[in-house]
């Protein structure tokens, strides 16, 4: 399924920050259950960017320390468990990750899933997924995660994004020193503001959209309409052209 972004709202950050808030205190939808409905739906679009089958494919997935990691990680799992060869890339050491991401790491320890935390230890793979920064990005990258963004960028395969690519405003659509260029854009809930903008393109790819399972009653609240999106798929492209 696939529509023309003009007919589907778009959030700020201080938007998306809201609507997750309201998930967790209004609606009891718990950061465990968001993240899951993501990662799953990260690594779905995974299997459909190599053609609708991980089997036998090697997938390097890029996870922050963050909730946006937490996501990577998540369908880090999912892949391995349909046949990928998954590595997972941390910019941060293990013991440095907190709450849920923690939590989504530990699993993948206890999977045995190979985990590096440097670009050199790298393969050239079949596929990159970008799970380093989400929307709380707070200016350019640095250390280990400007290393992977830049590894990722010299990469002759496909990159696939979670949410935003990382290093670029989802608010503004400022693309900082460095910012994945990807292939594709798997972005969650609803578009932000900067991935819409035309400077952005370079950077986001194909965009898409995933259901973390937003009440519509939640949006009414904070003033947005939204249609519903996701009537035939949690994932639907949105064209850009409109």
């Amino acid at each position: 399924m696939s529509s023309n972004h003009n007919s589907i709202p778009a959030l700020t950050t201080a938007q998306m920050i809201e609507v997750d808030r309201a998930m967790i205190e209004d609606y009891h939808i718990e950061l465990i259950q968001m993240m899951e409905n993501a990662g799953r739906n990260f690594g779905e679009l995974a299997r459909r960017q190599v053609g609708g089958t991980v089997k036998d494919k090697s997938i390097v997935v890029l996870c922050g320390s963050g909730n946006n990691g937490g996501g990577g990680m998540t369908a880090a799992r999912h892949l391995h468990n349909w046949g990928a060869q998954v590595i997972v890339a941390l910019p941060k050491p293990a013991d440095e990750y907190r709450g849920i991401p923690a939590h989504q790491l530990d699993i993948l320890q206890r999977m045995k899933i190979p985990i590096v935390d440097s670009a050199s230890l790298l393969p050239t793979p079949s596929l990159i997924l970008d799970a380093i920064i989400g929307y709380s990005l707070s200016g350019p990258p640095r250390g280990v995660a400007a290393d992977f963004i830049r590894w990722a960028n010299m990469q002759d395969v496909p990159v696939l994004s979670l949410d935003t690519p990382s290093g670029l405003d989802v608010t503004s659509g400022t693309a900082h020193d460095p910012t994945i260029r990807a292939t594709t854009t798997l972005t969650l809930a609803l578009p932000k503001h900067g991935l819409l903008n035309p400077q952005s393109s370079a950077f986001v790819g194909d965009l898409y959209l995933a259901d973390i399972s937003v009440p519509s009653e939640l949006y009414a609240k904070i003033g947005i309409a939204v249609p519903p999106l996701f009537a035939e798929s949690a994932l639907i492209q949105v064209h850009l052209d409109g």
